[in-house]
This record gives structure tokens, sequence and C-alpha cells, in this order.
């Protein structure tokens, strides 16, 4: 559920007078993630991994309560759940965007997430809840190992973005995934950022 608040009564008042307005008020941190265990996890679940670190990236997300407050339009709007957004190469040889709610329980996650994005690649179209949840936007480049993306600024989508591409060995038993976070300076401050990115660490490393 989608509810319009007065910022001056958040958290964020002060930010969001200083940074709603701004040109380029987009923050983005990079780090390198050790990916070990998500990968034997999904070996022996036979979950797909990009779907696992989606569903690590909500669970981290869904105790911090500055994701759940979304700028839109020089507006602040308060949610009541998480959604993560994904990328899906259709039958068209096009891309479009699914959202995916994230559920406690990956199992259910799961299902979802491979429910719509099949319906989303047969179709070829949007599946958006927007308007319904506070999303998490997500970009995977799986034909190379980037050190570093970060995405362009529209003005459009104030939503925080997560991207990473193909994950690196590092001798017999670690692997390593190098991901960007970008998010709008009026949502949350670096040190939100920061303090997300290690509670995701040791989800991932659960």
């Amino acid at each position: 559920m989608k509810t319009q608040i007065d910022p001056k009564t958040t958290s964020r008042a002060r930010a969001f007078e200083m940074w709603m307005t701004s040109p380029m008020p987009m923050v983005t941190l990079f780090k390198t993630f050790d990916v070990s265990r998500l990968v034997r996890y999904c070996k022996r679940t036979g979950y797909k991994f990009n779907m696992a670190l989606c569903w690590c990236i909500c669970k981290a997300a869904s105790g911090v309560e500055e994701f759940y407050a979304v700028p839109q339009d020089g507006k602040l709007f308060k949610y009541d759940s998480l959604a993560v957004n994904v990328v899906v190469d259709t039958v068209d040889g096009s891309i479009s965007l699914c959202d995916v709610p994230y559920s406690e329980d990956i199992a259910k996650f799961n299902e979802d997430y491979i429910r719509l994005t099949d319906k989303v690649r047969k179709e070829c179209q949007d599946c958006l809840l927007s308007d319904e949840c506070a999303i998490i936007g997500t970009s995977t480049l799986l034909d190379t190992e980037l050190d570093g993306i970060i995405n362009q600024f529209s003005g459009r989508w104030n939503n925080p973005f997560i991207a990473w591409s193909r994950y690196r060995k590092r001798g017999w038993f670690k692997t390593e995934l190098k991901v960007s976070m970008q998010f709008h300076h009026s949502q949350m401050d670096g040190a939100h950022a920061a303090q997300y990115l290690e509670c995701l660490q040791k989800i991932i490393a659960m």
C-alpha cells in the first residue's frame, strides 16, 4: 500500500529539503561480497543464483525503514511492503521489467519469481507493482565480469538500484561478487546504505 507522508515529520526532513531538487541526487557505493555459501546453497537446492540474491537483497532491506519511504515527483511516499525489480529477456528479443513481491519464505519468493518472470518473458509486457510496493531495482550483466556499474539517472525512478555481473572464483573454495548500490540521497544517507550492505553480506553468508 502506498501513502503520501509529510517529509517534515520524518527523520529525512533535512535530507529531503537538501537533495530532492538536486540535479544529481544519486549516490553509488561499491562492495565486493563473498558469495561462496550462497553459490553452494543454490547448487544444493537447485535455486537460481540471481533469484536467491534478489531474495537476500529484499531480506536485508526488510529491516531498514528507509527502504519503505520513496521520493517521487517531489513528494515522499510510504509503503508497507517491498518488491524487487528484475530485467527479463523476452521472446521477441527485447527486454521487459518484472516486479517480484518479497516474501520471508524463500520457497514462496522463488515460486513468484519463476511464475512472474516467465509470464513477462512470454507476453513481452512489464509487470509492475510500483503503486503497491517499495521497489528495489536490480540489473544483472552476466556476459562479463565488471568492477562496478553506475546507472543513468532520469528522475523518473528514484528507488534504490543494485547491479552486478558474473561472480568470480577465488581459489578452490571462495567466490566473490562485485556489487554496486545506487540510491537517492533524500531517501537515505551513506551510513544507512553502508549498514545495509553489511547486513546483506551477513544474510548472503548464512
